[in-house]
């Protein structure tokens, strides 16, 4: 095997580099194992081994190396001929039984295990032995009389690997563990299907708070998804019951559930009094933070809504265009249209990116940034000829004119609101140029 800091050179270069390579030094174990080049360090250990030069514990450390490099097998055989010799120190039998576990042989895992001196290690390891030895022959002795109980767990199981083979496990188990029903509908809601999480739920008589707020997270999600309002009613009732009760009005999910009862309803200064109560325990969840920025921007407060959208991590929801039209907003509301821009640019060309490119046009009008509203409406005319939009455009290339003319945007600006007119075909255009070079002129402006 070629070394990876000395690779293969021609006979001829050999002969002209010789002198250089005789001050090169072989590297030391030491050095290999604190960069992590395993490969070079079993590569060290079995030259050595091989002129006769193997050093003390040479066995341990290629076991170590092995191990390191995932060549379990390899490490085993390094380790059991270590345990053979005369003196054997008691800590291979650990590193022996860690070999035997992740090989999946858990006896003798077990065996190897209980030979070693106590250590953290030895703790750990017997800790997942006993939970894997325990759980698989609980699963496969377990007899006719104790069939609920296996299906416990394989339901727990599904739960506890975050939905991991739902689809499998889940559905034969609908009518026999009530829970399977809920965390069915839940893996759904995950998945993004939304009808069949109400198919599943929708004959469901709701008994536990649990099961109330369940059915009116489905129900909202399917009046979003479908624009309907009785189903945004339902959900907003069901909240309201949960959120409004003795037991649960002082709760963490009480609260959540005020909070989504008076989002349904637009009432966001309230939806701020009761996201405010918990936010401390949600300052890092983005589906806190989405709904946080959301109301704190439609109450007016569009710098720390900003702040809150931008706390988002997940891909998924920055992708979405609620997100983006609501980040868009707060950034032309805080003086920051460039980025709205920005986040349009980045949109590929679908109905989405055109009401994005609507909102900015008519929000930074809105705002007199009128740069970022003329670029808007000037692809919006290019994309549908309608007559409002070179109504917009002309209105925002104006107010640019103007504001160039106040000494409030840079004369270089002219140049481009030129442009953005020449790419129109309406009569009204030339008498609009005309305007502006004439002003450019006698002010010195080069256009």
């Amino acid at each position: 095997m070629l070394s990876r800091a000395k690779p293969a050179v021609g006979r001829g270069v050999q002969h002209t580099d010789k002198r250089k390579k005789k001050g090169r030094k072989i590297p030391k174990l030491e050095e290999l194992l604190s960069k992590r080049d395993f490969t070079g360090a079993i590569t060290l250990l079995e030259f050595k081994r091989h002129v006769g030069e193997e050093e003390e514990d040479t066995n341990l450390w290629i076991g170590y190396c092995a191990f390191h490099l995932g060549d379990y097998k390899r490490a085993l055989e390094e380790y059991e001929n270590a345990t053979k010799e005369e003196n054997c120190n008691s800590e291979v039998w650990v590193n022996l039984a860690c070999t035997y576990f992740f090989l999946g042989m858990y006896k003798q895992a077990e065996a190897a295990g209980f030979k070693a001196s106590k250590s953290r290690l030895q703790n750990r390891l017997l800790f997942h032995l006993a939970h894997k030895a325990e759980l698989k022959s609980l699963m496969d002795n377990a007899s006719s009389s104790f069939e609920f109980a296996k299906e416990l767990i394989r339901h727990n199981l599904v739960v506890f690997r975050g939905g991991e083979g739902a689809l499998q496990v889940l559905p034969p188990l609908v009518d026999v563990i009530p829970e399977a029903r809920l965390n069915l509908v839940i893996y759904y809601l995950r998945q993004d299907d939304v009808q069949e999480a109400y198919n599943l739920i929708k004959d469901l008589e709701p008994t536990t708070p649990q099961e109330y707020i369940l059915k009116g997270v489905v129900n909202a999600a399917l009046g979003q998804e479908m624009g309907s309002r009785d189903h945004m009613k339902i959900a907003q009732q069901f909240f309201q019951l949960v959120g409004g009760s003795a037991s649960e009005c002082d709760t963490i999910p009480g609260r959540q559930c005020m909070a989504s009862c008076f989002f349904l309803l637009k009432q966001f200064d309230d939806v701020l009094i009761y996201l405010n109560s918990f936010k401390s325990y949600f300052y890092n969840d983005d589906i806190f933070n989405f709904n946080y920025a959301q109301a704190k921007a439609a109450t007016g407060n569009t710098s720390e809504g900003e702040e809150a959208f931008l706390l988002i991590q997940s891909e998924k929801m920055k992708n979405d265009y609620i997100y983006l039209s609501w980040l868009a907003r707060c950034y032309i509301m805080n003086k920051k249209p460039r980025l709205a821009w920005e986040l349009y640019l980045k949109m590929e060309t679908s109905g989405e990116s055109f009401s994005l490119l609507q909102l900015i046009a008519n929000d930074c009008y809105k705002m007199g940034q009128f740069y970022y509203s003329a670029k808007a409406f000037d692809v919006l005319e290019r994309l549908d000829p309608n007559p409002e939009y070179w109504e917009g455009k002309r209105g925002a290339c104006v107010g640019i004119f103007q504001m160039i003319v106040a000494g409030r945007e840079p004369k270089e600006t002219l140049r481009e609101v030129l442009h953005l007119l020449r790419s129109t075909g309406n009569t009204q255009v030339e008498y609009m140029i005309r305007i502006m070079k004439k002003w450019a002129k006698e002010n010195r402006v080069s256009i």
